[in-house]
């Protein structure tokens, strides 16, 4: 997402080495959404994805509507008919014949999730989709999903500061066969320490000056809950990045189902320390220290969490 959308601005020929750097690091999962840029970000990956096809695991979502007179203003569409027209528009922008993972980015409660898993199937059957995924719904939503066809991923926010879904969905997953992928395993970016308050520090292009977690008083406070961190990591000689990760691997072994962190990154120099960090182990004492954070940070992770699955548990 951040090569293209969101995080300010990018060095596109940075991006592209990058790209390569991670699959000559065994990177294989690409994850990228068709409101990144609205289609840009599928544009841009679409040279490496195809110069790759065999080799990689190519991900790309539906569901939320850009409005193109106001960039901040969102819908959301799990319809039928417009589920079968951003699956071929992401086809042609990624320029291949297939997608593997086909999320649904945001649930929309107006419309029946069977009627929107069952046309995601179609483009199973049809071909034009390997495996279907949901993003931020509930474990009751995922259940109802994968009644009507194999559910291989659910996409939710999961890092030390964000654990809600701890509670129902990781529980359902673990039971149904579905691998979890958080998003933001370094709450976007304030779990490495580069940034305090993003409304003073980060570009005016930068949709983390609007997050209430990373900004005023809240970012205050939850900024001196990586202290912990810090000592980890000085004990292990890594970064704060690479223990915020390691403790989101650790909770495959935790919960007894795949995990996979995709914490984005536009610079080589970031993807060699994020990938590092799944070779580092922490022992018990250290994980129950790091459990502790979750339940004092201060603030929400969206402005509005109705389209999350902690907004309508």
């Amino acid at each position: 997402m951040g090569m293209s959308f969101a995080y300010g601005p990018t060095d596109a020929r940075e991006a592209r080495a990058t790209l390569e750097r991670a699959l000559e690091l065994g990177v294989t999962l690409y994850d990228t959404a068709d409101m990144y840029g609205a289609g840009e970000n599928e544009k841009f990956l679409a040279p490496f994805v195809r110069a790759h096809r065999d080799d990689i695991v190519l991900a790309t979502k539906f569901a939320i509507r850009l409005d193109p007179d106001d960039p901040a203003r969102r819908t959301i569409s799990n319809d039928p008919a417009y589920i079968r027209q951003c699956a071929d528009a992401s086809l042609r922008r990624l320029g291949v014949d297939r997608i593997d993972l086909y999320y649904m980015h945001r649930r929309d409660p107006d419309v029946p999730i069977e009627e929107s898993v069952g046309a995601m199937a179609e483009l199973v059957a049809q071909g034009k989709v390997r495996r279907l995924g949901l993003s931020e719904v509930t474990a009751d939503e995922l259940r109802a999903a994968h009644a009507v066809h194999p559910i291989a991923a659910v996409q939710s926010e999961w890092s030390l500061f964000s654990r809600d879904i701890e509670q129902k969905v990781v529980p359902a997953a673990a039971e149904l066969g579905t691998a979890l992928v958080p998003y933001s395993p370094l709450g976007r970016g304030f779990l490495t320490g580069a940034f305090v308050h993003a409304e003073q520090e980060l570009s005016e292009d930068d949709l983390r000056r609007y997050f209430p977690r990373l900004t005023g008083p809240n970012a205050t406070a939850n900024a001196a809950l990586l202290a912990p961190l810090r000592e980890i990591a000085a004990a292990h000689r890594a970064t704060l990045a690479q223990i915020a990760l390691a403790w989101v691997h650790h909770r495959a072994g935790a919960h007894g189902l795949p995990v996979i962190p995709i914490p984005g990154t536009r610079r080589r120099t970031r993807l060699e320390e994020n990938t590092a960090a799944a070779r580092l182990v922490l022992d018990e004492a250290e994980l129950k220290t790091l459990d502790a954070i979750a339940a004092r940070v201060a603030g929400e992770r969206y402005p509005d969490m109705s389209s999350t699955s902690a907004g309508r548990e």
